[in-house]
């Protein structure tokens, strides 16, 4: 994709570190330490990175959870996406063959 800076979180490939809904830590509350997505999240956002890209359903949904608490994204400024949606953001908008869409004014 162009304009595309990969940042890869410290654990990754075969030294991943799981957000915790692969576990079923998703419906589980957490009395000791630190949640599992609130660990991965940080990890995120050490990256510097403004998009956190996944194609786990459940990753998505843990990593917005731990965006959204984050006090270092308070202000929102780094969003969790599904792979897919970023590459549709990369396409070039088109219009059928022949025929100019209107332009209102």
């Amino acid at each position: 994709m162009p304009g595309l800076e990969l940042r890869e979180m410290e654990k990754s490939g075969r030294q991943t570190f799981c957000c915790g809904a692969g576990g079923g830590r998703m419906w589980m509350e957490e009395t000791r330490g630190t949640r599992i997505n609130v660990e991965r999240t940080s990890q995120a956002l050490a990256t510097g990175a403004a998009t956190v890209a996944t194609e786990c359903p459940f990753c998505m949904t843990m990593l917005k959870d731990g965006l959204d608490a984050a006090p270092e994204n308070a202000a929102g400024t780094v969003r969790a996406v599904d792979i897919a949606e970023l590459l549709a953001e990369s396409l070039a908008p088109t219009q059928p063959a022949g025929r100019a869409l209107p332009v209102l004014q």
